[in-house]
């Protein structure tokens, strides 16, 4: 494979799994939780644009509404389940995984236990001189860099972002000024859930959609914001983008296997020498 394609192919899953980390990092930090039903919101998002495409709607239309679809989702179990379980991490963890195995096994039955695959909305390729790069890829890349921005935004220069932070320092402090950390929690759970929804709606293009396309996201997901440390946006980006590049270029050279192995291995040691995230002396 020429450099260069690989190259793209390398940054665009990983800034799919961006998005998965920078969800499943803003609900950790923000409720002190893990939601293990995250990689089913990834299924999700991927099976909302299947759903628009079987009934002929343009592909693009169910990526935009994968995101929302899978924010509703989120907001509907955080409201009438998750909320109840952020007193007890262990029972939010429990809980969570629960209702990951129902997600899942609803989209089995939904699916038949089969693989499908969706057309991509931009299809061929860029020529400069004798490469071709993935106009979808190309596409992945931009879309991840957007949503970035947008959530950096949205955390660091908003009036939401700054009740989100007040929340997460100190509830009952927060609540005393008025804010209700209930809903900021039921927002940041939406918006978690928003961002695995669209990335399972930006990769399904690329991969074939499955039942259990989520478990694997969930894993190193769970391992890139131990990686970036708690609480950290730039921190779950770093996380991601190593275990992302890691993960997507190690299975050109050595056995898929053998490549997971030493992604939990680099992982490991790492978390060894720096346990409070890749970049806790940059923050210093």
């Amino acid at each position: 494979m020429s450099v260069v394609p690989f190259f793209f192919d390398v940054v665009a899953y990983s800034a799919i799994f961006v998005l998965v980390v920078l969800g499943l990092g803003i609900i950790a930090s923000m409720m002190g939780i893990f939601n293990f039903a995250h990689g089913e919101f990834v299924l999700l998002g991927a099976y909302t644009v299947y759903l628009f495409q079987q009934n002929g709607i343009p592909t693009w239309v169910g990526m935009i509404a994968a995101p929302l679809v899978v924010a509703l989702i989120g907001l509907i179990l955080e409201r009438l389940a998750i909320r109840r379980f952020y007193t007890t991490p262990i029972a939010a963890m429990l809980g969570t995984y629960a209702i990951a195995l129902a997600l899942r096994e609803a989209v089995r039955a939904l699916l038949g236990g089969r693989f499908y695959n969706v057309d991509s909305p931009l299809v061929g390729s860029f020529v400069l001189g004798d490469v071709s790069i993935s106009k979808w890829r190309t596409a992945v890349i931009v879309i991840t860099l957007i949503a970035m921005a947008l959530c950096w935004l949205l955390l660091t220069k908003t009036k939401f972002g700054l009740q989100m932070r007040a929340s997460l320092e100190n509830p009952a402090l927060a609540r005393s000024s008025g804010i209700s950390v209930s809903r900021v929690y039921a927002t940041t759970f939406a918006l978690g859930a928003a961002l695995a929804g669209l990335a399972g709606g930006l990769m399904v293009p690329m991969y074939s959609i499955s039942a259990d396309m989520g478990v694997p996201f969930l894993i190193k997901s769970f391992l890139a914001v131990m990686l970036g440390g708690m609480g950290s946006f730039e921190g779950s980006i770093a996380g991601a983008a190593l275990v992302g590049a890691t993960s997507s270029a190690l299975p050109w050279v050595i056995k898929p296997v053998v490549a997971d192995l030493l992604v939990f291995v680099i992982a490991i040691i790492i978390v060894k020498f720096r346990p409070e995230g890749l970049l806790s002396s940059w923050r210093k």
